[in-house]
């Protein structure tokens, strides 16, 4: 039997993998991808070995990550319940795809992860694995019972390490989990889990990596022009870049200036409620200043049709739907929806906030002489329509009324 598994060479996916191929007797191929979690890559294949596996795969996709799934989703105006950028839920079917493709190449019998019965990770994981290999078998050993029985804790764990001379850091657990990649940082469970806890707390300062406290940003703001193209940011302050580039410049302005900082307690696609702190710099710069374009750009009922879509993309995206068809004809909608949100956007970011300084486009529909509180000089409105148009508004509210014998007599 031969399976590809998901690794990051820390104590979970070590243990995974002696565990794996002790119990399936196969033959282990490990993959890592990078999606710009900024993890130390280097000595990993040597400790991949060690650990028993065949071969493994260091793949750099965060190219990828930023045009092919940030970029559609952003679009799409996606944030799950209003708050959620969706930064880990977008990264996991890049990482299964990813996984299917060399299943394919090694002709491999199954792909195995370390996510937990009790999150949505194992749900997007399997969902794009059903989607794109129906019959590649799917090993998830968080949800064998003899997996959890032989490691109830972090201590079993580093002892099975240490009696298999698998090379690992065996440090102390943090007092929360961590999950990075290039448009976000998730910090969820251990003190996290008390929803009254203050997570933007002095004390807490230390467990932030991308971005400053607002109150420890610059006392100055700072502008950033964000010139976008058929709804795809493709310059900041006037420098051509790839969707890579773009987040990764962004990443920075947000984080210097305490941008995208969110605590929100989330529902769970399994059901539960689960309390979960994000930091998503340059994905708040790039939602915000899309949102700003298409207010320039975009039809009044194609942005209101496309906002009723929006919470059903998110669930999409969260319940772990990318390769699904409904998925894809709602992203044929954005795609048309978004061939003539093009200009430019200027922000200012100020301690965490984010603030709209102008904004342009060479198809803008706002037009200033009808918009005028002034006399239009192109006469395209009539203010004497307007009677009319509020006549026949009125009617059902007025017959409705009537009918009902509610309405106010002299």
């Amino acid at each position: 039997m031969k399976i590809v598994l998901a690794y990051s060479g820390g104590l979970d996916t070590s243990v995974l993998l002696s565990w794996i191929k002790e119990k399936y007797q196969a033959e282990m191929i490990a993959f890592c991808a990078n999606i710009g979690q900024e993890e130390e890559l280097k000595g990993l294949k040597q400790k991949a070995l060690r650990t028993g596996a065949s071969s493994l795969y260091i793949d750099d996709l965060q190219e990828v990550f930023a045009r092919d799934f940030i970029f559609p989703m952003i679009q799409a105006g996606a944030i799950y319940e209003n708050q959620y950028f969706l930064g880990t839920s977008i990264a996991r079917p890049l990482i299964a795809q990813r996984m299917v493709e060399i299943a394919r190449k090694e002709k491999a019998d199954a792909v195995a992860h370390g996510a937990t019965g009790k999150g949505n990770d194992q749900v997007r994981f399997e969902l794009t694995v059903a989607a794109l290999a129906p019959g590649l078998q799917v090993i998830a050993p968080w949800r064998d019972a003899s997996f959890r029985a032989q490691f109830p804790g972090r201590a079993e764990m580093i002892r099975y390490c240490a009696d298999k001379k698998i090379p690992v850091e065996a440090s102390a657990k943090k007092p929360y989990s961590m999950d990075r990649n290039l448009l976000h940082i998730s910090y969820e469970a251990g003190i996290l889990e008390d929803p009254w806890l203050d997570a933007s707390a002095r004390e807490l300062k230390g467990m932030y990596k991308l971005s400053v406290a607002p109150e420890d940003a610059p006392n100055r703001p700072e502008f950033v022009d964000l010139e976008f193209v058929k709804g795809n940011c493709v310059a900041v302050n006037g420098r051509k870049l790839t969707p890579l580039g773009v987040m990764q410049t962004l990443n920075k302005l947000g984080g210097k200036h305490g941008v995208g900082r969110v605590d929100l307690v989330e529902n769970r696609f399994v059901g539960m409620k689960s309390r979960g702190v994000y930091e998503t710099p340059g994905g708040a710069i790039l939602h915000f200043a899309h949102r700003q374009m298409e207010s320039l750009t975009m039809d009044r009922e194609v942005m209101h049709l496309r906002d009723s879509l929006i919470p059903r993309y998110s669930e999409l995206v969260y319940y772990g739907f990318w390769f699904s068809p409904e998925r894809l004809a709602l992203q044929a909608l954005v795609n048309e929806s978004q061939k003539n949100v093009t200009g430019t956007v200027r922000l200012k970011l100020y301690k965490g906030n984010l603030i709209t300084a102008g904004r342009k486009s060479p198809v803008s529909l706002y037009n200033p002489h009808i918009a005028t509180m002034e006399a239009d000089p192109s006469q395209a409105y009539n203010q004497d329509d307007a009677t009319g148009f509020i006549r026949l508004n009125a009617l059902r509210l007025k017959v409705a009324s009537r009918v009902q014998k509610n309405w106010l007599k002299p």
